[in-house]
């Protein structure tokens, strides 16, 4: 009954970001929140189905002189394409009737509150649920009934979420990957080499190698994947690994060696990860960085972003531009505009769960031009030729809504996104975003 073009594709279940999820962890560190976990059993087989739906007999379910006849479903059963969609409608009004909102910016987000402040947020992942909140007898009143309606495993406080490791203390919460990371190295046969302070030479330029020795294709696209997905919890490791993957198509012997030196620094910082410390001020700063013209072939820039609230990064990311710019003040002007989409989806999330932000989120920015840039209205000839997507930002300076500020560049936190630096520049900026090891927490 789907059709191409209209609802086809609608076989999914949403799961929540994991910006949404470290945003949760740091606001429940801050407020000395208990971050609890469930897990559903069999979670696709609750959703119902909408539409009828014919199988064939089962492997073992076959019935004897009826092998032409088909079985009609009554509920979703796992390997049935819209399996997915039906178990997240199905949970979704099973919150509805118990007095959830559903975020309207992040669909997996549900938030309940109650009398006195009280206020109860859950986000789900599939067939995983984290819960938060500041009245415990509100997490009574959750999990009893859901565990009525779903048969559900009450995994207690959160320990293990997505392969990442969470350790909550009284101190804050800390989170990493350190058995994925054990895991990757044994797997590449990295587990035994020596560890290095940094995970790029300072200065080093990576190109396509059109002479050099060709490697297997399969296990260099198996490198880069592995890595990436420890930039969950490892923002520190997020330019070498972006800078990597564009050579995948072609890899070499040089970029083999560049992937080994990573594998090196993981081996020196295995148990490292992102601590998020109780109290604190919490308000959303913004860093973000560009280079000029970084890729040398075709000559567009990188630019990178950290969202940090308190004194701990919560999003960050890091890409290349969508176009070639022609000067610094350009490259950081555009890097700020497409930063500012995702500065109003957390300032909206952030009033969803109850912390306004009260006046506008400040930007840091070490390029006075482009600073200029953004606080004037008037299109001059240094401005006329970009897109006018880009100047979206004026529009938000002048609403109040965030404010570029000049940042020394020794202080720029997402320098470590967009170039290579030194190790004690690499190391203090790897401080400042709020990674460290688990070891030094306590």
């Amino acid at each position: 009954m789907q059709q191409h073009g209209i609802d086809y594709a609608e076989v999914f279940a949403p799961v929540a970001r994991l910006d949404t999820i470290r945003l949760i962890i740091s606001l429940a560190a801050k407020k000395e929140w208990v971050i609890n976990q469930l897990d559903v059993k069999l979670a696709f087989l609750h959703g119902e189905l909408n539409e009828e739906v014919y199988v064939e007999h089962p492997p073992g379910y076959e019935k004897k002189g009826r092998e032409q006849m088909v079985y009609k479903l009554k509920k979703a059963l796992y390997g049935l394409k819209q399996a997915p969609h039906a178990w997240y409608s199905r949970i979704e009004s099973y919150f509805a009737t118990q007095n959830f909102k559903k975020c309207p910016y992040e669909h997996t987000l549900f938030i309940k509150t109650g009398g006195g402040g009280n206020i109860l947020v859950v986000c789900l992942y599939v067939d995983d649920l984290i819960f938060t909140g500041n009245d415990a007898s509100m997490f009574d009143e959750f999990k009893q009934p859901m565990m009525n309606e779903f048969d559900m495993t009450d995994l207690g406080r959160m320990r293990y979420f997505l392969s990442i490791e969470v350790l909550q203390s009284s101190n804050g919460i800390f989170v990493g990957q350190k058995k994925s990371a054990e895991a990757i190295l044994a797997r590449f046969k990295m587990d035994g080499c020596n560890s290095v302070n940094n995970s790029i030479v300072p200065g080093t330029k990576l190109c396509k190698d059109h002479g050099g020795s060709k490697i297997n294709s399969t296990l260099y696209k198996q490198i880069v994947g592995s890595l990436m997905y420890l930039t969950a919890t490892r923002p520190d490791m997020m330019f070498v690994e972006s800078l990597l993957s564009r050579y995948m198509e072609c890899p070499t012997e040089l970029h083999l060696q560049v992937a080994k030196r990573v594998f090196r620094y993981l081996k020196g910082t295995v148990s490292f990860g992102v601590f998020y410390k109780k109290g604190g001020f919490e308000g959303l700063n913004v860093y973000f960085d560009s280079d000029y013209a970084g890729d040398v072939k075709d000559r567009k820039s990188t630019s990178g972003y950290v969202f940090m609230l308190s004194a701990e990064a919560i999003s960050w990311s890091l890409k290349k531009q969508p176009i070639v710019t022609l000067s610094t003040t350009e490259a950081e002007f555009i890097a700020v505009a497409s930063y500012a989409c995702q500065t109003i989806w957390l300032r909206r999330i952030l009033q969803q769960l109850g912390h306004n932000q009260e006046g506008s989120t400040t930007i840091h920015c070490d390029n006075s031009s482009a600073i200029k840039l953004c606080k004037n209205p008037v299109l001059h000839g240094h401005s006329k030729h970009i897109d006018v997507c880009f100047h979206f930002i004026r529009e938000l300076t002048s609403m109040g809504v965030v404010e570029v500020t000049h940042c020394q560049t020794q202080n720029q936190i997402a320098d470590i996104m967009t170039k290579p630096l030194k190790h004690d520049v690499f190391v203090k900026l790897r401080g400042l975003m709020g990674v460290c090891s688990v070891s030094s927490i306590n």
